[in-house]
């Protein structure tokens, strides 16, 4: 498991081995931005605190300069140990 946090909601949810980021926070109750959840439209795009990350596709939509500033795109990264995403749009979706 690798622990998951969504700044500026302050979000903390834990991410099973093999899930995505997006897939991870939509269980926790967490919308983040997407659209596409296949890393290519870049709805998704978001900072990271430098925790790695690996890819679900070969080549994901990110620049060189987006993964030196460790851009990651959730709808296709699996987090590799802890994260801290830095999400504006973020939102924690209503109860059921």
């Amino acid at each position: 498991m690798s622990r998951v946090r969504v700044l500026p909601l302050d979000a903390t949810f834990d991410a099973a081995p093999g899930e995505t980021l997006l897939q991870a926070a939509e269980r926790a109750g967490i919308r983040l931005p997407s659209s596409c959840r296949n890393g290519t439209c870049r709805t998704c795009l978001c900072g990271s605190d430098g925790g790695a990350v690996r890819y679900q596709v070969e080549w994901p939509g990110l620049s060189y300069d987006e993964k030196l500033a460790h851009d990651v795109l959730p709808c296709v990264a699996v987090p590799e140990g802890d994260i801290t995403l830095t999400v504006p749009a973020a939102r924690r979706m209503p109860q059921a």
